[in-house]
């Protein structure tokens, strides 16, 4: 089911393993699309980010969302079958409070609840079966990402990047919740990657306890080489000249072994990062022209730092460079090697503390989590972007690590301001690129809103999207960008779509919920230009389950 899911399910984060977001349905067309109708709707009754996929198997959705519930819906009908919700502690902190998806095998469903608890749910039921702490949330430690699960094996990550922590990627056998192994992604004194961190005897001898590296969103799987692929965050605190080195694997790619955990290869974006360019966003499996044009195996990710990266992987795990083209304006960049794709700074791009940086993309970058989409008919990749956005920063004073408080700049002297560029007509865009000549072939502009919203392609030549302040789910052409049907929902949508089908009958859905990440930029916009962007709290909240389709006629 995980690995060749059925056309009309839709099983794993993105669907399939290789993390496409494609869905292999065509009964809805950019010929047919203008005639999609709502079938029908559900308030979950929470007005927080609302950003999970709604999941579908044999005609039973089941979708997370803000508020830490699960629900398992009929899918033709949107009759609620159950409601699974884990009650927080009180002195839980209110980081992100969202949840990004579940995750199956066999009878069971995994949903990590934010306080950093793992739990099995009978899919037939609702009941909870086993909870496996995962780690302390009075550490800064929560989590809100679908689990990945290979066979047997529950594997997830941590949020918490901002709080000091030390980010990991752990596995839970599926039927008793016992962990199986632990990989920290910012290595101990010793370990392989531990000499890109300061030494015994340095200043910062210690920063890689409190070094970042959190492991948020869902990973990708390769069946074939038995490879888990999982992006990495941002190091801890954000000014790099508090950790100097290039911190493995904090903004990288690592390649696991699904049964030990063992890193095989990786490959980081840019090191010693200062900038809060969380990579975590896993990058998609798809073949791609190899440095001599051949095909190969390869990795795509669209990054926050405002690269679009192509790597290739390989069966052993080692992760080879093939190139890196920025899909938005940035200044950053003064040397990519060409054989390794090592990046050097340009000059006063970087902050630090006490040393002003300014640098674009912004603090947000050119894509922050949201995913992109492939599909496989195109053979384009489909990017969710923020261009025309730059962010001065200067760190204030060495930070003091707290246990569970922030963990960023210290407030003496800390600056932070987001700006546009000047003459900039536009912000949020969706962009299509070529794999096969790596050229971007067109792109939508959203002159008066950023860009928040996950991307799903489809085989009816369409993609859709919302992640705009007007609270649009749009479809575009897959071929053109030409926006083919709209529809103003509750509230943005930030929600990952997904398209699944009962009894022959496809379906389109989302979750609308606007918050979190996407309404701080709205915010700090209307702040900045008000002339231009009204406050983040105009734009509705609310969170709603959303299914459309054709009529029957």
């Amino acid at each position: 089911m995980l690995t060749n899911p059925a056309p009309e399910d839709w099983p794993g984060y993105r669907r399939t393993y290789d993390g496409w977001g494609y869905s292999p349905l065509d009964q809805v067309t950019a010929e047919n699309v203008q005639e999609l109708q709502p079938v029908w709707t559900i308030s979950t009754g929470y007005a927080e980010g609302h950003e999970a996929p709604p999941m579908v198997i044999d005609g039973k959705m089941f979708v997370s969302t803000a508020g830490n519930q699960v629900l398992a819906i009929d899918a033709a009908s949107g009759e609620i079958l159950w409601r699974y919700q884990r009650p927080l502690p009180a002195d839980m902190l209110g980081s992100h409070p969202t949840n990004r998806g579940v995750g199956f095998w066999d009878d069971k469903i995994y949903f990590i609840s934010r306080d950093s608890v793992l739990v099995a749910i009978d899919a037939a039921s609702g009941s909870e079966v086993w909870s496996a702490t995962m780690e302390n949330y009075r550490n800064g430690y929560y989590a809100n990402l679908a689990p990945l699960v290979v066979d047997g094996k529950v594997v997830v990550g941590t949020s918490g990047g901002e709080r000091g922590i030390r980010g990991y990627i752990a596995a839970y056998d599926a039927e008793t919740g016992e962990e199986a192994w632990r990989t920290h992604l910012v290595p101990a004194p010793g370990e392989p990657g531990s000499e890109t961190w300061p030494q015994p005897g340095d200043e910062f001898e210690d920063a890689w306890i409190t070094g970042g590296a959190s492991s948020w969103v869902t990973g990708q799987y390769d069946p074939e080489t038995n490879l888990i692929y999982w992006g990495t965050g941002n190091g801890g605190p954000w000014m790099g000249d508090q950790r100097p080195g290039d911190n493995l694997y904090v903004t990288s790619v690592v390649a696991l072994d699904p049964e030990t955990g063992e890193i095989k290869g990786h490959f980081q974006y840019h090191p010693n990062d200062s900038f809060d360019w969380d990579e975590v966003a896993a990058p998609i499996l798809v073949d791609l022209p190899g440095r001599d044009g051949e095909l190969v195996p390869g990795l795509v990710h669209a990054a926050r730092n405002g690269v679009l990266w192509e790597l290739e992987r390989t069966a052993e795990g080692p992760i080879n460079f093939i190139k890196g083209t920025p899909y938005v304006a940035e200044n950053w960049i003064g040397n990519m090697d060409p054989d390794t794709g090592y990046v050097e700074y340009a000059e006063g791009t970087k902050p630090g503390t006490g040393i002003m940086g300014d640098f674009c993309p912004s603090f947000w970058g050119g894509k922050d989590w949201p995913p992109i989409a492939y599909s496989p008919d195109t053979n384009y990749v489909y990017i969710p972007a923020n261009e025309n956005l730059c962010t001065r920063m200067q760190g204030g004073t060495v930070v003091e690590y707290q246990p569970g408080a922030s963990f960023t700049r210290g407030t003496q002297g800390d600056v932070s301001e987001l700006y546009m560029v000047e003459g900039a007509t536009h912000i949020g865009e969706v962009q299509a690129w070529d794999l096969s000549t790596g050229e971007q072939v067109w792109s939508h502009e959203f002159p008066d809103s950023q860009n928040w919203g996950p991307l799903m392609a489809t085989a009816g030549g369409l993609v859709f999207g919302g992640g705009t302040n007007d609270s649009m789910f749009r479809a575009f052409d897959a071929e053109t960008g030409d926006v083919v049907w709209e529809q103003r929902l509750n509230s943005g949508v930030i929600g990952v779509p997904s398209s699944f089908a009962v009894d022959g009958k496809q379906y389109i859905a989302v979750q609308a919920g606007w918050g979190i990440d996407a309404a701080g930029m709205q915010s700090r916009l209307a702040a900045s230009y008000p002339d231009r962007f009204a406050p983040g709290d105009t734009v509705p909240t609310g969170g709603v389950i959303w299914v459309f389709a054709l009529p029957d006629s």
